[in-house]
């Protein structure tokens, strides 16, 4: 059974519920998945006005944080953070930055890899934070698995790089079809191109 780690960092729950998405088709797919947030490490005082940052934040911090170790089991793992001026958020990359030992370890090579974001406009850095993730993986040695255009549904998110969500410049847009689409179509590739290395 191939292992699938998601991996990533939400901070307003658009994140959390796209990672919720992937680990239910990865699961229909074959899979054995891990679901684990990156801890958030902006202090809860500081977002206290913000009433759905509040909310992701509650619901997640005594879920089992994402660790290196999580990495090392899995045979595939999808990344996930929104963009912050067209790079991952800080987190993410604070995340990433702790995996240094792994890295000179060999351990985080030879796996298949893929990524998720969300932005509030469409325009908002989606393309380019996609592939500063998948940059990133370049470094480890992994294997970048993107969905490219290989079903006609990625011509209606229009994304070949992994999957981008627009939240809305208050938030306030739920999950559409097409997002979940191709979060289902991402997930079902990731495991079986996992499965085909396996």
């Amino acid at each position: 059974m191939t292992k699938v780690a998601i991996v990533y960092y939400s901070a307003t729950g658009h994140g959390t519920s796209m990672a919720e998405k992937l680990a239910e088709a990865a699961e229909a797919a074959g899979a054995e998945v891990r679901l684990r947030h990156i801890a958030e490490t902006v202090p809860p005082e500081q977002f206290a006005s913000n009433p759905a940052w509040t909310a992701n934040y509650q619901a997640t911090k005594d879920l089992p944080a994402a660790t290196g170790d999580d990495l090392v089991w899995a045979d595939a793992v999808i990344f996930g953070a929104p963009t912050r001026f067209s790079s991952p958020a800080s987190q993410f990359q604070a995340f990433i930055d702790t995996l240094g030992g792994l890295w000179a370890e060999g351990k985080l090579a030879n796996r298949v890899y893929a990524a998720f974001t969300s932005s509030q406009t469409a325009h908002g850095g989606q393309e380019t934070t996609l592939i500063k993730m998948h940059q990133m993986v370049m470094h480890f040695g992994g294997i970048i698995v993107t969905p490219g255009y290989t079903d006609p549904l990625k011509f209606v998110d229009g994304n070949p790089y992994g999957v981008g969500k627009v939240t809305g410049p208050q938030n306030q847009n739920d999950m559409d079809q097409a997002t979940a689409d191709a979060l289902e179509h991402m997930a079902k590739r990731v495991v079986e191109i996992a499965d085909k290395l396996a």
